[in-house]
């Protein structure tokens, strides 16, 4: 029972806790002090226009008997006001009471009034509140004042009816808000709710599951869209990644399976295994998987903004040089450097020299005898050119040859192609500098690639 009990007290604040309920719940507040205060405004008034009245009515009674006196058309009968509930008094200028109607008879002056005046008073003969108006009347015997009093039950009665009319009105308007503001909500936050429920349901391995976007363009349109966004970079990134395993896992396939078939060829047969053949093989793969590890862990500091550089004045020129003397004595490949002069820029000078060293490598790799450096500074930039004389770089694939893992079909093989990491890493580090890239066509008929960087100053 205590379980049940607390089930149901959790669901409840779950409830009460929503949007939805929030928002009926702001609306019925601000609405109902809104009325409140519209009531009581509209009560006071009503009660002030009616109170305004009764002091013109009474006002223009007294008027008529006062000027019945002042002009002799005989003694006015005060109690032709007994049907309305009127009391009426004649005052001396002494202010004693000279004359009344019936109600007041022998009473003294219900209220003493300058001409003119009106007061509210409660007079000991009836327990309702009443006006007094006073009017002057200038007759042969001296100065009078005549005063007519009238009741407030009419407006009392008809304040008290709005009253209870409002009392019925504005709670009944208040659940008509909220009952509306209850159902709008709920229509206007439905799709919100069925996007959450698809989103909650959407797994790793369900990436391509799209959100459903409402009609029309309003926020939650915008926020399907927006997520539909998100849930398309989201699987784009698994999709890369899963891509990024399967490579990395596919390189590393290579250099430990000739490592292993070296190893039990070596122990099935000792007697015609070459040491020295032996060690330079698994050298030569441990220094291809270290070589595919360090430009793994560069591509995840870039991936994480962890890049950093050591920036410095840096001579392009001389770490060109340098990158084609090693071109020369490991390759063979005819490397010409006639066109390279002086160029200075702020960098890295070890990130360049790797930037340079995949760049000649992936030259020299595709040439067929020549490859040819240029550098030039001009214009507050420094230009960095590269060609060769392979078989060039068709144009539909030059903005894919910079991404991970990529070698273009006449490249496939391994042993030729490297790991496919080298222009990705040469894309990053000329980001990281400040550089721009382009591949196109070279003048000796193979491709070019071309960097821009700015220059020193």
């Amino acid at each position: 029972m205590a379980d049940d009990r607390g089930s149901v007290l959790r669901r409840l604040r779950a409830r009460l806790g929503t949007v939805r309920f929030r928002t009926t719940l702001a609306a019925v507040v601000i609405v109902g002090i809104a009325l409140l205060a519209g009531a009581i405004v509209l009560v006071a008034a009503l009660r002030n226009t009616l109170i305004a009245e009764v002091v013109d009515v009474s006002g223009e009674q007294a008027q008529e008997f006062a000027s019945a006196l002042e002009f002799g058309l005989g003694q006015p009968d005060l109690d032709i006001a007994a049907a309305d509930e009127q009391l009426v008094q004649v005052l001396d200028a002494s202010g004693a009471v000279v004359r009344s109607s019936r109600a007041v008879a022998g009473e003294p002056a219900v209220a003493r009034l300058q001409p003119g005046a009106w007061t509210r008073f409660t007079p000991s003969v009836d327990e309702d509140e009443f006006i007094a108006v006073a009017a002057p009347a200038n007759t042969p015997d001296g100065p009078l004042v005549v005063i007519v009093a009238r009741p407030l039950v009419g407006v009392s009665e008809t304040t008290r009816q709005v009253e209870r009319m409002l009392q019925i009105g504005l709670p009944a308007l208040l659940a008509l808000v909220a009952a509306t503001t209850w159902y709008m909500s709920g229509r206007a936050l439905a799709p919100v709710e069925r996007i959450r429920s698809d989103v909650d349901e959407i797994s790793a391995a369900a990436l391509h599951r799209r959100v459903p976007v409402p009609a029309g363009g309003d926020e939650i349109a915008r926020l399907a869209a927006t997520m539909n966004r998100m849930l398309g970079r989201l699987e784009h990134a698994a999709q890369t990644q899963h891509r990024f395993i399967s490579d990395v896992s596919h390189e590393l396939r290579s250099p430990v399976a000739a490592i292993r078939h070296r190893a039990e060829v070596a122990l099935a047969h000792p007697d015609k295994t070459d040491a020295t053949e032996f060690a330079e093989t698994v050298l030569a793969e441990n220094l291809r998987v270290q070589r595919l590890v360090e430009d793994l862990l560069l591509l995840a500091r870039v991936d994480e903004n962890a890049l950093r550089l050591h920036r410095e004045p840096v001579d392009l020129d001389d770490l060109v040089f340098e990158e084609a003397d090693r071109l020369r004595s490991d390759t063979g490949i005819e490397v010409d450097t006639s066109g390279v002069s002086g160029g200075q820029l702020i960098g890295d000078n070890a990130a360049l020299r790797r930037l340079l060293r995949n760049l000649g490598e992936n030259a020299t790799r595709h040439a067929r005898h020549r490859v040819a450096l240029r550098v030039v500074e001009h214009g507050g930039t420094v230009r960095l050119t590269i060609d060769d004389d392979g078989p060039g770089i068709a144009e539909e694939d030059r903005g894919r040859i910079f991404e991970r893992f990529v070698r273009l079909d006449d490249a496939r093989a391994r042993d030729d192609g490297g790991s496919g990491l080298g222009l990705a890493i040469v894309a990053e580090l000329a980001r990281a500098h400040g550089a721009e890239i382009t591949v196109g066509r070279s003048d000796l008929g193979g491709a070019r690639f071309e960097l821009v960087f700015p220059a020193a100053t």
